[in-house]
């Protein structure tokens, strides 16, 4: 089952206001189950990991970038303005981002890149299900912003495309 049978799936169910669904297709087993206020809910691993982010020591080290110069500040300050203009690509699911095909492949795609809608950008593994992400716009890889092999929330940015 891809990405695009279970949002048909879902979007039939929510239609249909079916609260809970359950279905085995050979190694296939899937548990929908919605509340009251909730649109879809797929069920995720009760332990869910978020990203670990260094902390440097607040010591000396922390004080060259601050003493930088002019320049430090106003860097921050212009690529905030090109996000601005940046298409987010969110993730559709909670699992671990991939950015090959496979262990030792070169990655889907890489910053600066062209893509067109409909092209494959990464793999994101759920429930042992490998399901590939596309491109929802044409445009230009501005960012990526998980690293393979990290685990991805529902709703989390993965990409910045600039469209052309």
């Amino acid at each position: 089952m891809n990405q695009k049978e279970l949002r048909e799936l879902i979007e039939f169910l929510v239609d249909k206001d079916i609260a809970e669904f359950e279905m085995e297709r050979g190694d296939l087993k899937l548990h929908i189950k919605r509340g009251s206020t909730a649109a879809a809910v797929v069920p995720a691993p009760t332990a869910v990991i978020a990203h670990a982010v260094p902390v440097a020591p607040m010591s000396a080290p922390m004080a060259p970038p601050v003493a930088a110069g002019p320049s430090a500040p106003a860097a921050p300050a212009a690529a905030q303005a090109d996000d601005t203009n940046l298409h987010i690509l969110k993730s559709p699911m909670v699992g671990t981002y991939y950015e090959s095909p496979s262990p030792g492949a070169p990655p889907f795609i890489s910053i600066s890149a062209s893509v067109k809608e409909g092209q494959v950008l990464c793999i994101i593994e759920a429930m042992k299900l490998m399901n590939e992400i596309e491109a929802d716009v044409s445009g230009e890889i501005a960012k990526i912003f998980v690293s393979n092999g990290s685990p991805v929330e529902y709703n989390q940015p993965l990409f910045g495309i600039r469209k052309n």
